[in-house]
């Protein structure tokens, strides 16, 4: 089911959580938070969207912990129901496309819920406050072509380096529903 998310909600204060990776290593969001904020993308394995974009979001990420920003990948679907989307497959995913932040898994959905994520792919962007600044998509290619593309979500992260806030106008991701339990 393709869903488009809900708009900036500015300001929102993003509680703590603490999750682990497929290893077990556990990672929380104030352990995460960067110099210049912190970007929180809800993805997973098998959604034609995160496929779609995971190399620009690989690149952008790097980008973006370059420049002082902390970046997470949580993954929040049902992988019971969705067996590709399981804590092994996981690492593997992670592994072939070279993720350089921690990829974790949200085992018993709350911190997907307490987010409000919808989709996948489904990104937040944090000022070094926690504060919720951009809602937005990747970037205007979306499932083409992205060789003359607008990276909106680095564009809006470096803008909330600078000034803290988000730019007010921000286009809605789009993805594949969670698989809620």
């Amino acid at each position: 089911m393709l869903l488009d998310t809900p708009i900036c909600d500015f300001g929102w204060k993003a509680p703590d959580f603490e999750l682990s990776d497929p290893d077990g290593v556990s990672h929380s969001l104030n352990k995460s938070m960067g110099e210049n904020g912190l970007l929180i993308a809800f993805i997973c394995n098998h959604c034609p969207y995160v496929h779609a974009v995971i190399e620009r979001l690989i690149a952008d990420a790097k980008t973006l912990q370059q420049e002082g920003f902390g970046v997470l990948a949580i993954m929040s679907n049902d992988y019971r129901n969705v067996p590709a989307d399981s804590p092994e497959q996981m690492k593997l995913f992670a592994r072939h496309h070279g993720f350089t932040f921690p990829y974790l898994v949200d085992e018993d959905q709350s911190v997907g819920r307490t987010y409000g994520a919808v989709c996948t792919p489904d990104f937040f962007g944090f000022n070094n406050k926690a504060e919720l600044q951009y809602r937005g998509r990747l970037d205007d290619a979306g499932m083409k072509d992205a060789t003359n593309r607008i990276p909106e979500l680095l564009n809006a992260m470096r803008q909330i380096a600078k000034t803290g806030n988000g730019p007010q106008q921000q286009t809605a991701s789009m993805g594949c529903s969670i698989k809620w339990s």
